[in-house]
């Protein structure tokens, strides 16, 4: 059987699943790989490895099993100097080994924006133990974020309004880092109107941006997202003038999802993923082109829409997710007729066990305007029912 690309994707959760849904509609053959079977992208994938992606020796034994064309991390938790070892040695690693090393930990992509590239960050120090959190809030006042240099999805991460607060940040933030580094960064909080993420895409004829992405986050993960974001020309100008700055110093060809904090005009670079965003989950019903699509378009070296002859649009639409409340490793779900029959989508993640506050599946839904997308999409995500123990 002939294949247009053989594709070894490091992460197999609900981003991994679209993406794979993405390649394989372009011919591509997929092996998922994560730490537990049955992860959700591994079902749609042609073949699958289980083992850990923080496991230098068996991720250096997939690749070299599988010999892919593209290397495609979709978590942060990965032995990423293996990675740049097979880079030297000729695999091709999406979007760059520098970028997976780079953002796996918020330090060093932090220090490069703002340090390196001149971009406007908030106020930050980092901090390896609780004395260090104390001394770091000298520099940026209360109320500051604390939160792992290494997690994902917001874990670990709290708003702290005063000294009282910092050692119970310090401890939560310990607790839920990924790696082995107990390091923090604290930050300055700023008084932002909305923050956004701007879907970046580095592909072979030059760089394209999607419309802006609002979202709202609950215990520092992503609740509901909204696209396209009301925002000022001159704000979004500003927004890919600086994704376009981090992008092409970081390399390689994929999509980055850059977070930005908004403040009237003035913008404020948060974060960078260099792969799709969980946010980016609307873009399955925004436009004729999904994050995963361009994604998998950009990996593959395949046309991406010109920025200035098709730039990439987006209709009013939004994402709701549809969250466990217990853990479970049996379940069903009701209520899906209900939830779609005023004309919202819902996809379900498949995830073979559920855990307090895990992202199960999502709404999406259209609207004549922002609003009645997001009322429709938190509606019928209510509507999806988890049965447990069944």
């Amino acid at each position: 059987m002939s294949h247009t690309a053989t594709i070894l994707l490091l992460g197999s959760g609900e981003l991994g699943r679209e993406f794979v849904i993405s390649a394989k509609r372009l011919g591509a053959y997929v092996i998922a790989c994560d730490a537990y079977d049955h992860a959700p992208a591994m079902q749609m994938a042609d073949a699958r490895e289980v083992f850990s992606m923080l496991d230098g020796a068996k991720l250096r034994a997939a690749v070299e099993r599988h010999s892919p064309d593209y290397i495609v991390p979709e978590v942060e938790a990965i032995r990423t100097e293996v990675l740049a070892e097979l880079e030297a040695e000729g695999f091709t690693v999406v979007p760059s080994a520098r970028a997976t090393q780079l953002t796996m930990n918020r330090d060093a992509i932090r220090d490069l924006a703002a340090q390196e590239l001149g971009l406007t960050t908030s106020l930050y120090r980092y901090a390896i133990n609780l004395e260090q959190v104390r001394a770091a809030t000298e520099h940026t006042g209360f109320p500051c974020v604390i939160k792992p240099v290494m997690s994902s999805s917001g874990k670990g991460q709290t708003t702290v309004q005063d000294a009282d607060g910092l050692e119970a940040a310090w401890d939560y933030a310990v607790a839920n880092m990924r790696g082995d580094r107990a390091r923090v960064i604290v930050e300055q909080f700023v008084d932002f109107d909305y923050e956004i993420t701007l879907l970046t895409v580095r592909h072979r004829a030059g760089v394209s941006f999607c419309p802006p992405i609002g979202h709202r986050q609950e215990r520092g993960d992503y609740r509901e997202s909204w696209q396209p974001a009301a925002m000022a020309d001159a704000a979004i100008a500003r927004a890919q003038a600086m994704a376009r700055i981090v992008v092409e110093d970081l390399g390689g060809y994929g999509l980055y999802g850059v977070e930005f904090f908004v403040r009237g005009e003035e913008v404020i670079f948060s974060e960078l993923s260099p792969r799709p965003h969980d946010t980016g989950m609307v873009t399955l019903l925004s436009q004729n082109l999904s994050e995963f699509d361009l994604h998998a378009r950009a990996v593959m070296g395949l046309p991406v829409p010109d920025p200035v002859r098709a730039p990439i649009r987006a209709r009013p639409a939004a994402s709701a997710v549809i969250l466990a409340d217990r853990d479970s490793a049996s379940l069903r779900y009701e209520g899906l007729a209900d939830a779609m029959a005023e004309g919202a989508d819902i996809r379900i993640f498949g995830k073979p066990e559920a855990r307090p506050y895990r992202r199960m599946g999502v709404a999406l839904a259209t609207g004549a305007d922002i609003e009645a997308a997001r009322r429709a999409a938190r509606e019928a995500a209510d509507r999806v029912r988890i049965v447990y123990g069944a």
